[in-house]
């Protein structure tokens, strides 16, 4: 049978969520008319998510359950979940129901259209933090002005991709994965949709300060090579003031000035230089270590168990 919609959930500890996903799911998607599938990609969880996927497999065959040999991280779950999608529509979305399920509807309507990207644009965010918010806005409009790619503001990776979407973003395999960039990335027609972003359902945050910082970096690094070209800019400011400092320091020295001697100045000078350097060599050491991974050539994930086609 024909597949039309897929519903990729990436899943990491989250089993009193679960239920409530699939039948949320269940319910929106069964109001279409049309055949789809809900495919549960386990990260590695380890508490009894992987237990409560396979009872819903077992139950109803339209659930597919991918099953992850360890935690691979929420970008490389998702992009399991794109490789083995059916439909002719990919819908994605977090298991820990802050983006709702009834959402859904709003980008098929816009994707029979015939809009390709569809993407949740969040105009309210319920439950977070002040500095929560104040961060995640930051990191949008910092990403949405320094990469090559305008990536659109305030969305998340909740958004409807077209199979020709998926067709194309299948084949890009960088491990260091950013996929609202990717999805930005490829083109075609894309159109937002407003949604009031809930609360979770249950359980705790599975992207803390560390991994948000670290989606960052591969948004920044990924699409972009304005650190590269900081790494620059510090240097010809360093050599700029070193220039301008050379006749100043020397008319100083002539004219008998106490200003400039002793050791204090020139371990601020070197103190400084060593900083910048220090800085542009952590730079170029990411974008080293991003070609380093790709060279190994490794998978992006490995499956335990899988449903077969």
């Amino acid at each position: 049978m024909s597949i039309t919609f897929s519903i990729v959930a990436p899943v990491f500890n989250e089993q009193d969520n679960i239920p409530e996903l699939y039948r949320r799911v269940r319910e929106t998607m069964d109001s279409t008319g049309e055949p789809w599938e809900l495919i549960l990609v386990d990260d590695g969880c380890m508490d009894g998510s992987t237990d409560r996927i396979r009872e819903l497999a077992a139950q109803d065959a339209r659930v597919r359950p991918i099953i992850f040999a360890r935690n691979f991280g929420h970008q490389i779950a998702v992009t399991a979940g794109l490789d083995y999608a059916r439909g002719q529509a990919v819908v994605i979305i977090d298991a820990d129901l802050q983006d709702p399920p009834e959402v859904t509807t709003d980008l098929i309507a816009r994707w029979r259209e015939g809009y390709e990207v569809v993407y949740a644009v969040r105009a309210e965010r319920e439950g977070e933090t002040w500095f929560k918010k104040v961060t995640a806005s930051l990191f949008y409009r910092v990403i949405y002005r320094i990469t090559d790619v305008k990536i659109p503001l305030d969305t998340g990776d909740f958004r409807l991709l077209d199979r020709k979407v998926v067709d194309v973003m299948k084949g890009m395999r960088e491990r260091h994965r950013f996929l609202r960039g990717m999805a930005a990335w490829v083109g075609f027609r894309q159109i937002g949709v407003e949604y009031k972003r809930g609360v979770r359902y249950s359980g705790v945050t599975k992207y803390p300060f560390k991994k948000m910082f670290r989606l960052a970096l591969n948004a920044i690094t990924g699409f972009s090579y304005f650190p590269l070209q900081v790494a620059t800019y510090l240097g010809f400011i360093s050599a700029s003031v070193s220039i301008l400092a050379i006749p100043i320091v020397v008319a100083l020295r002539m004219t008998g000035s106490q200003a400039f001697f002793g050791q204090a100045s020139t371990l601020i000078a070197v103190l400084f230089l060593g900083g910048v350097q220090l800085i542009s060599l952590g730079i170029l050491g990411e974008y080293i270590g991003r070609l380093y991974d790709e060279a190994k050539g490794r998978p992006l994930y490995i499956v335990r168990e899988a449903p077969e086609d």
